[in-house]
């Protein structure tokens, strides 16, 4: 009987490391969070275009100290990758400033970075509604909005989108 006891314990065992093993790597993978996109996305394809195009009119609002330090230490998440930290700093300065177009533009632009499209084409257009509608600050609603509207396939919106990109550099009045 010690003999059946001493062998069928380690083959159980083994059995059961072989069949869990997998089951452990499973359930593993899925708590992890799933990987950005490409966290470039908004610095390449909309932040860079619109601060090269920066001759016009640009309109820059008063910020609260509190927001700004915020902002820049979402900043400093976002470079370093850590996308969900980012949000988290922005959606607290929101509570400081809820109407501020800049904080809503940058967490449409870290939801491009996740491939977030639907939150990152909402978060611009509540920027852009609550923004100045001219500037740099315009050409990056616009171009995240045309970003994410051709990753979800819809080209024609997208096109819509970038057509609109025009509008928002104004020239400033003649000075006397």
């Amino acid at each position: 009987m010690s003999k059946f006891l001493a062998f069928s314990v380690p083959a159980c065992l083994g059995r059961f490391v072989l069949l869990a093993a997998p089951l452990a790597l499973a359930v593993g993978c899925a708590t992890q969070a799933p990987a950005p996109v490409d966290d470039r996305i908004a610095a390449e394809q909309v932040r860079a275009p619109a601060a090269a195009e920066t001759r016009g009119l640009q309109v820059f609002a008063l910020r609260n100290p509190a927001v700004t330090e915020l902002s820049e230490a979402a900043v400093q998440a976002e470079q370093a990758g850590d996308l969900g930290r980012a949000v988290t700093l922005l959606e607290r300065a929101l509570r400081i400033e809820p109407r501020d177009p800049e904080l809503l533009q940058q967490i449409a632009e870290i939801r491009l970075g996740q491939g977030q499209w639907d939150q990152a084409e909402s978060h611009a257009r509540r920027s852009f509604d609550v923004g100045p509608r001219v500037g740099e600050l315009c050409q990056r609603n616009w171009r995240t909005i045309a970003l994410a509207r051709e990753r979800q396939g819809e080209s024609e919106a997208a096109r819509s989108a970038r057509d609109r990109l025009q509008a928002c550099q104004v020239e400033p009045p003649p000075r006397l």
